[in-house]
């Protein structure tokens, strides 16, 4: 059994990812145990990182220390949850190694446990959508059979502007485009993205680093159509692996 405690400190710019901020519902802090009897209590666990480097991790731990120090030797395990972007090109290896090991020695080689999610899977997964149309109201606008709203949301949430294979920021080449979803909602809209063509119905545009919350975060929202699985093999064969339809929205209402 474990318990999450908040660990008052957190470099995560977007509060909607924050933990930290004031009114948290995430983590107990200190004042909340004085006179608790701990007892049946195996670990404590904080998680306030968000895609980010070691460096954020030593800072964050020694917040935790100043406020939870007197606990970590009572327990058998310490987690260090997640936002850990291990497989980032310019993630600091030794870093983690290092502090892994010093926070052990520091307290009677207790086990630390991380939840690197992402990083299992950063930059894997493509999301391959179609141009259905292209229209002009004040800017140069492209409708795709995708959706921001329902099949990648956190462009929406976070916000988070997804890398487009062959593409540009906006005005960097001569065609720009506002790229929209074909949702019900008017601000169903991906991002700018320029380009070195006009683009024209039935062009194929491939999103990378997918395979995150894309995949677990998409909806049926007003029953748009849930994109297909598939796995690109190495010969460039691709195999469907699952389908949605109709079945799957009304599945979910009925």
């Amino acid at each position: 059994m474990g318990l999450r405690v908040n660990p008052g400190y957190a470099e995560v710019e977007v509060a909607l990812y924050n933990p930290c901020i004031p009114g948290s519902r995430f983590g107990v802090n200190t004042s909340d145990l004085d006179g608790v009897d701990l007892t049946g209590i195996d670990g404590l666990h904080f998680h306030a990182m968000c895609e980010q480097n070691s460096d954020v991790l030593v800072r964050i731990i020694e917040s935790f220390e100043k406020r939870f120090g007197h606990l970590i030797d009572q327990m058998k395990w310490i987690n260090f949850g997640g936002g850990h972007h291990i497989t980032q090109e310019d993630y600091d290896v030794e870093l983690l190694v290092k502090t892994i090991k010093d926070f052990r020695k520091r307290h009677n080689n207790i086990n630390v446990y991380l939840e690197p999610g992402e990083a299992v899977v950063l930059n894997a997964g493509v999301f391959v959508t179609s141009v259905l149309d292209t229209i002009r109201n004040g800017t140069d606008i492209a409708i795709t059979d995708c959706s921001a709203e329902t099949h990648m949301p956190d462009v929406l949430a976070m916000p988070y502007r997804p890398h487009l294979i062959g593409s540009e920021v906006a005005e960097a080449r001569e065609f720009t485009y506002k790229l929209g979803g074909i949702s019900c909602l008017a601000g169903d809209f991906i991002d700018f993205y320029s380009f070195k063509n006009p683009l024209k119905r039935g062009d194929k545009l491939v999103f990378t680093d997918m395979a995150l919350y894309s995949f677990v975060k998409n909806t049926t929202f007003n029953g748009v159509e849930l994109p297909d699985l598939a796995l690109l093999k190495e010969d460039g064969s691709v195999e469907v692996v699952r389908t949605f339809g109709y079945d799957d929205y009304i599945g979910r209402l009925s």
